[in-house]
């Protein structure tokens, strides 16, 4: 990632971006809660990159070099945690499932005038309450694997990049393996010993990576399933309802 900036408080608000939009790499003191009611919002850390539709919520711990990426016209919420409140009791980034409860008040909480420093809250007993039942909940809100690690391994970088420009790529791992100069057998231990997933596991990630970016950019769902490399229509519709708990199809109105 570029050099980033430090911007010791984590902020509490909410704001729009446009479609395509972005704020560049930087880095917090706090930890941050960042949510998109509507969008799908993609942030990047030199680990790889989290994407949360609107039923997902990315948690960023303090000190952690991150950029977002705006798909679809974004609207971000954000919730600025002290480094000492940890609910989640977590310091690498995760992907959380956000309920109505927790949609709803996050929603609330960030909604107000932007407090800069989330200690102020002490000096409004209201506001105060309300922030620690969104810690409540975000203690209870189940961690979702929507991450899609960034390799390092010189080797899995090209044949990533392979994918990436063009995640309908159907070719198997050996022929992939030909390309970049490495067998099968050492592409499937790198996978695991690098990112942590097989090579099926990280392609089907990448592709509903892509998908989610395709759908809010208005893509018809069938059209994403070809450019995405599944069979069919229906094959897509099936793991996208596994990996995000809706279909495709309801995706946009969420």
């Amino acid at each position: 990632m570029p050099e980033s900036r430090l911007l010791p408080n984590a902020p509490t608000r909410s704001q729009w971006i446009e479609a395509g939009g972005a704020i560049t790499a930087h880095r917090h003191d706090d930890h941050q809660i960042v949510y998109a009611a509507r969008g799908v919002l993609a942030v990047t850390t030199a680990a790889g990159t989290w994407v949360a539709p609107a039923n997902r919520a990315v948690w960023v711990p303090a000190g952690t070099e991150h950029a977002h990426q705006a798909h679809g016209g974004l609207e971000l919420h954000l919730v600025g945690l002290d480094a000492a409140d940890n609910p989640l009791r977590l310091d690498e980034p995760a992907v959380l499932t956000v309920d109505p409860l927790l949609r709803e008040l996050i929603l609330a909480y960030t909604r107000a005038p932007d407090h800069g420093d989330p200690a102020r809250d002490d000096g409004d007993p209201a506001r105060a309450r309300l922030r620690a039942v969104l810690l409540d909940r975000l203690s209870a809100s189940p961690q979702q694997p929507v991450h899609l690690p960034a390799p390092t391994a010189p080797v899995l970088v090209a044949l990533c990049a392979i994918l990436r420009a063009d995640p309908g790529e159907r070719r198997t791992l050996a022929a992939l393996g030909r390309e970049v100069g490495a067998s099968e057998r050492t592409l499937s231990r790198l996978f695991r010993a690098d990112l942590g997933m097989t090579f099926p596991q990280w392609r089907t990630q990448l592709r509903l990576y892509r998908a989610l970016v395709l759908l809010a950019e208005g893509l018809p769902v069938t059209a994403v399933a070809h450019t995405c490399g599944w069979a069919s229509a229906g094959a897509f519709i099936d793991v996208f309802r596994r990996a995000y708990g809706h279909t495709p199809g309801t995706h946009r109105t969420r």
